[in-house]
């Protein structure tokens, strides 16, 4: 009976010094985890606590210096303000002051302020724009085919991208139209002006007649410039661009004859249907319906006051040993 109680104590004395070990080694740890956590701490904030230039308002005085105040009040003969410098309230003699300087160094730091926060925006436009046009970039327009950089039209002929770019159109009186109304006794004559492109024929060619279009324009912003011209400001809807095909003149191409008789004017052109896909932040694809049929083609855009003057144009070549396709029904 002894033995088993002597026994019995001997086990409760090993099992409460395994505690107290166990005890201490954990409190030995996480007090060693909190001084490294402290010492951490205390790098970050010996780092954070570099002594900043100080900021704040020049009060400037008479014998050309100046003092940099955070804020200052004139009471009377005497000039309270609190030390950018020092971080305590100071007073010294108005007479000291110079006024008119303290105004002039006000609104010089108030110019530099709006420039610098015009160049912030500058840099954050352009960092978006560059994101947008990275991400547009990577769009693909075909199997294995993605759509180059920078902004513009692109015609999409099978694997091929080919950039299209703009030519500018004329208006020109029709001389016969002219030559009736001045031997007409009576001004029933409409007038006739004609939209003409120089030269019989685009420089961009293209055999199949499936093509398709992928139009990127800029983001909005009033102060950056782009490479796509306008005739005029356009809408506020996205580019309503049509496909017109253009009538070979001699020398010309003719896209859009326009009538005037007694202040109304009539466009008229000859319009192919063309769907519009946005298919991502300002960039837009037209497709066609049916093939195109041999001839001088020009993308145009129609903008509130009529139709853009600066065109993307191309011609499509009938390819050898194809049948003739069928004409394609003008655009309602």
């Amino acid at each position: 009976m002894g033995k088993l109680r002597i026994l019995a104590l001997v086990c409760c004395a090993f099992l409460a010094s395994f505690a107290v070990s166990t005890s201490y080694s954990h409190s030995n740890g996480s007090a060693s985890a909190s001084q490294a956590s402290a010492e951490k701490q205390g790098n970050k904030d010996a780092q954070a606590g570099a002594p900043a230039l100080p900021r704040g308002k020049k009060l400037v005085l008479k014998d050309g210096t100046f003092q940099l105040v955070r804020d200052y009040r004139r009471n009377g003969e005497r000039v309270r303000y609190l030390s950018a410098e020092r971080g305590d309230w100071e007073e010294i003699p108005a007479a000291m002051v110079d006024w008119e300087a303290t105004q002039q160094a006000a609104k010089a730091e108030e110019a530099d302020e709006d420039a610098l926060a015009k160049k912030i925006h500058a840099q954050e436009q352009a960092q978006k724009i560059e994101t947008i046009m990275d991400v547009d970039a990577s769009l693909q327009v075909a199997p294995g085919v993605f759509l180059p950089p920078g902004e513009g039209m692109f015609l999409i002929d099978g694997k091929s991208v080919k950039p299209l770019g703009q030519v500018g159109s004329e208006i020109k009186t029709d001389k016969k139209q002219y030559l009736k109304q001045v031997l007409s006794p009576v001004p029933i004559v409409p007038s006739k002006r004609n939209v003409e492109i120089l030269g019989n024929r685009a420089s961009i060619r293209v055999t199949s007649g499936q093509a398709e279009f992928y139009l990127r324009e800029a983001p909005p912003d009033p102060d950056r410039a782009t490479p796509i011209v306008k005739s005029s400001r356009p809408g506020e809807s996205g580019p309503e661009v049509e496909l017109v095909r253009a009538t070979v003149k001699g020398n010309k191409r003719q896209l859009e004859s326009i009538r005037s008789l007694f202040g109304q004017e009539e466009e008229k052109r000859n319009s192919i249907s063309i769907q519009r896909w946005e298919v991502a932040p300002t960039v837009f694809r037209f497709t066609l319906s049916e093939p195109l049929p041999p001839g001088e083609y020009a993308l145009a855009e129609i903008l509130p006051d009529g139709m853009n003057l600066f065109v993307w144009d191309f011609g499509v070549d009938a390819s050898t040993g194809t049948k003739p396709t069928t004409t394609l029904k003008k655009k309602d």
